[in-house]
């Protein structure tokens, strides 16, 4: 049974979430459609480009995505208390440039001109936007909506093309977000349709690869979104640590080799006070061993407590992967 969003998701607090959003009707999303055989490839850079344009727009850092054949995968801080410290000329400006003025399917200059006077001028609407623009829910709708119109105008069809809701997982700790973004990073090579992460097309792994071998420097800075310019939690990780980590992670999710784990673990782990065989259990169970959130058994069981339930699938897991820790 579904729940309110409002209550896995605190309005006016920052926090990191995993979200996933997955077509209907055996909609493809892009790549080669085996039913068909039609190619729907080009659909991946639709959803990137909308990706990063909506992160320079909402109070949002984006750390991890990946756009797959039918569903995508997005790691995420909101940060509603950034766009509270905008001054009204910034909300009014980023507000257009979600929902510009169009002339003739173009965006009208003029018109936008009027359109952020006009915000400037109502203060209630003005404050309506603001929340808007800091709030998860907004982000995944202007995510979601136009691709689907989009697809749907494609198709020459009509009706859904995501499903009702996109999933939300919250991430309660360090560990939970580290390992979310390696799960999601590793989706196309776990998916058999790339080999490494260079080839992983689509990717937040080949964005971090591509900046850092186009500036060097940034390997050695603390891991921040791939949208730079929103001021977000840094990770306690190097960019190049965490493309060694989830290069390493890619060998142990290999399927002949599920069992091995290099003795060579990435110093992270003990940062985080996991070993390889833990990273390993929470990173492949991030969808399958967990539900509303990810954390440790303390942190899942306050979760629960914040939303009126006794228990949130997951903390069995989380308790285990202590059990292990301690043996």
């Amino acid at each position: 049974m579904t729940s309110a969003r409002s209550l896995l998701v605190d309005p006016d607090a920052p926090g990191f979430y995993h979200c996933i959003s997955r077509c209907v009707r055996r909609a493809w999303l892009c790549g080669v459609d085996p039913y068909s055989g039609a190619s729907y490839e080009h659909r991946r850079g639709w959803v990137e480009k909308r990706l990063l344009e909506l992160a320079e727009i909402f109070a949002v850092g984006v750390y991890a995505y990946a756009v797959m054949s039918n569903h995508m995968h997005v790691v995420l801080r909101i940060d509603p208390t950034a766009a509270a410290r905008w001054n009204d000329e910034e909300v009014a400006v980023r507000w257009v440039r979600l929902f510009p003025a169009t002339k003739g399917g173009d965006v009208d200059d003029a018109g936008c001109r009027q359109k952020e006077a006009t915000l400037l001028g109502n203060t209630d609407r003005l404050n309506a936007c603001r929340q808007r623009l800091g709030s998860l829910a907004w982000f995944m709708k202007a995510l979601n909506e136009p691709i689907a119109r989009r697809a749907n105008r494609e198709d020459a069809c009509t009706g859904r093309f995501w499903e009702g809701r996109y999933k939300c997982q919250a991430l309660l700790d360090e560990a939970a977000v580290l390992t979310c973004m390696s799960y999601v990073d590793l989706n196309p090579i776990r998916a058999g349709i790339a080999g490494n992460l260079e080839s992983s097309s689509h990717t937040s792994a080949v964005q971090r690869i591509e900046r850092v071998r186009s500036s060097p420097t940034l390997g050695n800075e603390s891991l921040k979104p791939i949208n730079p310019s929103m001021v977000s939690a840094h990770l306690p990780i190097t960019t190049e640590a965490y493309l060694d980590l989830i290069d390493w992670s890619a060998r142990i999710a290999r399927a002949d080799k599920r069992s091995r784990i290099d003795a060579t673990e990435p110093p992270i782990l003990r940062k985080l006070g996991l070993t390889g065989q833990q990273w390993h259990h929470q990173m492949m169970g991030t969808e399958t061993r967990y539900w509303r959130a990810i954390g440790t058994p303390r942190s899942l069981m306050e979760k629960a407590a914040a939303i009126g339930q006794a228990w949130l699938k997951g903390i069995g897991s989380a308790q285990l992967l202590m059990r292990r820790q301690v043996a």
